[in-house]
This record gives C-alpha cells, structure tokens and sequence, in this order.
C-alpha cells in the first residue's frame, strides 16, 4: 500500500468528490429557523454549498478537489473540476451563501468546523496563483472576510478550549485557520489564534488521551500538539511536547498507537472512526517531522501512522457516510 498522494489516487479522490459535490440528497442540514420563510430545501439555503450530506463536507470538497488540481493539474479529471466550481462560484450564487451567513440567528452557523474548512479553501485558492484560482478567490472573498471576523470576535471571548474529537474541536480549527492566516498575510488574526492557543493549551501537561469516543473523526490529544507545533518556536515546543505526552517514546498512551474499529460504515457516526485514523495519521505525520532529527519518538509515530492509514484508507469509498468526506481526511494523510 503507498504512503503517498499518487496520480491515480488523486484521480479517484477527484472522482469521489465530483460525484457528491452536486448531489443535494441525501442531506443533513444544520438550519436555524427564525419563522416559516426558512423553511427551505438545501440548494435554496445555500446555492454553492448545498451537496455533500452537510455545508461542511461541501466546502472541504471544493478544497480536495482545488488541491488535487494543484499537485496533478493534468488529471483527467481536470476540465470537469474546473466546470464544477466556475459553474457554482458565482457572484450571485456566493452572494446568496453571504446572506444566509448574515442572518441574525445563523451568527453560530458551522462554528468552528465549517468556519475552519471555509478558511482552508480560500488559504488553497490563493496558493494557487493562478488567473482561474485568483477569479475564485474574489467570488469566495464574501465568505472569507465573513468567517475572518467571526474568528476575531469569538477567540477573545472563548475562555476555554473545546476539546472533543468531532466538529467542535478548537485545535483542528485553529491549525487550519492559522494556515490561512499565514497564506494571505493576515498578521493580526495569526497573531490572535497563536494567543489563544498559548491561552487555552500551553499549560497542559501529561496527557491520558481518554480517546476515541464512539463517534470521533479528530484525536484531541495529537490534534492539540500539531497545532502547537505550528504556534511554538521549535525549542519552545520541544519543551512543550517532552511535558504534554511525557512516554511516548514507549508508545504510552497505548490508545494513540492503536487504530479505531469501525463495526458499520453504514452508520454515519461509527463511520466518523475511519476519519480518526486518517486524521491520527496525518498528525503522526505531521509530529515525527517537528521533532530534531534522530529523536526516537519520531520512528514511533512513523510506525503508528503506517498502521493507521493501512486500517482506514481502503475504507474511503465504501459507503455513501463516509465517502462524502473522507477523501478531504486522506488527503492530509497522504501528504503530511
């Protein structure tokens, strides 16, 4: 089994997504209704985010597939790629995206995951530097500065972290929008997320990784450490690391190096577990490169990462729970 992004798995991941980011149904709409007028079916609630089961599975499928034009634009999946967003990123279409989003009562609407994956789409659009990628940028901009100024009004008030391993998880969020915030040169808010990551995770120490629960797609305890690595000066977080996940060296806490079962991935909640090895593969990953070279610990991540993306990856396409999403989580996998 390949440990790395290839051009045929970048087609079939594009494949995937192309098949589900223009499929309205099935669909789990998270909607607040302020009166009857919202009562509404998905594409008129959100007219470029409206596939996908969910808004969030949509906007990260709009990520996959710009990213995988990017590391393979001759895909022959590439003409379709580009219909697909030009037909959907519209002024129009992305103005009704806006005016769903600034409704009184949709202030909370995705926090954090969506407001995250939003980011993390509009970071892979500009990276792209391309006249097409630049044009898709502006369409999405509406959205963009809209989840910018949520962030900056929500991360002062949030006086603790959220430390779940589903939608709600702070860490994933963070390190996703800090991303962005270095991709466009947004200084302030960079230096926003990196305080209150230093605020809500710096003092933590010796952790027991209580993990996963029943319907987890993130590890709290590894998604906290990658995002500190990307907030800490590399002494800094080796001193950090060495107090937060004192034995890991010994493959302690066990619950970090052992891959999820997943029982039915008919069942959509069960299925999130295939999404925990992927992401605990990307972390792994991610973790053994931000330690000094020759440091044990980093054999020992490679290893558990291994073990999990061989648990999960074969996984991707089996049913429809977790094919609308999972291909996004491989693809961090893949590339970490």
């Amino acid at each position: 089994m390949t440990d790395q992004l290839t051009a045929p798995i970048a087609s079939r991941f594009a494949s995937l997504a192309l098949s589900h980011l223009t499929r309205e149904y099935p669909n789990k709409l998270t909607h607040a209704l302020a009166g009857p007028a919202d009562v509404q079916g998905p594409r008129a609630l959100h007219p470029v985010f409206y596939g996908s089961y969910d808004w969030h599975s949509c906007v990260h499928g709009y990520w996959l597939i710009a990213r995988l034009l990017t590391r393979f634009p001759d895909l022959p999946e590439a003409p379709h790629i580009v219909a697909v967003i030009d037909e959907h990123f519209t002024d129009e279409k992305m103005a009704g995206e806006r005016a769903y989003l600034d409704l009184p009562h949709n202030r909370g609407f995705e926090r954090p995951y969506g407001w995250a994956w939003l980011l993390a789409l509009a970071a892979q659009l500009d990276a792209m530097k391309t006249p097409q990628a630049l044009r898709w940028a502006r369409t999405l901009a509406p959205l963009t500065r809209a989840f910018v100024e949520r962030f900056e009004e929500f991360l002062p008030k949030a006086t603790y972290p959220i430390r779940v391993g589903t939608h709600f998880n702070t860490a994933f969020a963070l390190t996703l929008a800090l991303a962005f915030a270095r991709q466009t040169a947004q200084d302030g808010l960079a230096r926003l997320i990196e305080q209150t990551a230093r605020r809500w995770y710096q003092n933590d120490a010796g952790c027991q990784a209580w993990e996963p629960s029943g319907d987890e797609f993130l590890s709290p305890a590894l998604m906290e450490a990658v995002l500190m690595s990307r907030v800490l000066p590399a002494a800094e977080f080796a001193g950090w690391f060495d107090a937060f996940l004192p034995d890991l060296a010994t493959r302690q806490p066990r619950t970090l190096f052992t891959p999820a079962v997943v029982t039915d991935r008919t069942d959509g909640k069960i299925a999130h577990l295939d999404g925990l090895n992927l992401s605990r593969t990307w972390c792994q990953r991610t973790l053994a490169r931000a330690l000094p070279p020759g440091d044990a610990r980093a054999t020992v991540l490679r290893e558990a990462a291994r073990t999990h993306l061989q648990s999960a990856l074969e996984h991707v396409a089996e049913d429809y729970m977790g094919e609308h999403w999972l291909a996004s989580f491989a693809t961090l996998a893949l590339e970490a």
